[in-house]
């Protein structure tokens, strides 16, 4: 891959999707790798995360700030600022934000996903809460993704 200096994006607002409890910016956008990573900061309001879902990428999460309860594969555990979580292509995964306040995360996204288009797309189905699974799954089969339950809750 050659070397390409790519702006942050720093000055941009961020994609606002209320419904999910989501303010999402790219950093690094697909076209600015090949198609090799995304790398996206996402906040998180209290209490909300995706559905447990699967994918074909492979997604680091590095939590900056707060605390998240996770589940991958079945096992859940807790993250907090400055950890640094794995979840590899495949893998069954969730996560929600325990604390009463924002938390916000980091996450490499391999191999590139347009994380703008996909998560747009996704405030438009969710924009009433998170809908039926078959609905969910339709959305999802365009994105080689799978739902496969609710959101985590915050225990």
């Amino acid at each position: 891959m050659t070397f390409k200096f790519a702006h942050s994006n720093e000055g941009q607002p961020p994609l606002r999707i209320p419904a999910i409890g989501l303010e999402l910016s790219v950093r690094l956008p697909p076209a600015s790798t090949a198609g090799a990573l995304t790398v996206i900061d996402t906040v998180n309001a209290p209490g909300f995360g995706p559905p447990l879902h699967r994918h074909r990428q492979t997604e680091i999460f590095r939590v900056l700030a707060g605390r998240y309860l996770f589940e991958t594969d079945g096992r859940r555990f807790y993250a907090e600022t400055g950890d640094v979580v794995t979840v590899p292509a495949g893998a069954v995964h969730a996560f929600v934000n325990v604390t009463d306040a924002l938390a916000r995360q980091m996450v490499l996204i391999m191999p590139a996903l347009d994380a703008e288009k996909f998560f747009t797309a996704l405030g438009e189905i969710m924009r009433d809460g998170v809908p039926d699974r078959e609905l969910l799954n339709a959305f999802g089969r365009r994105w080689e993704m799978e739902f496969l339950g609710p959101p985590l809750k915050a225990a």
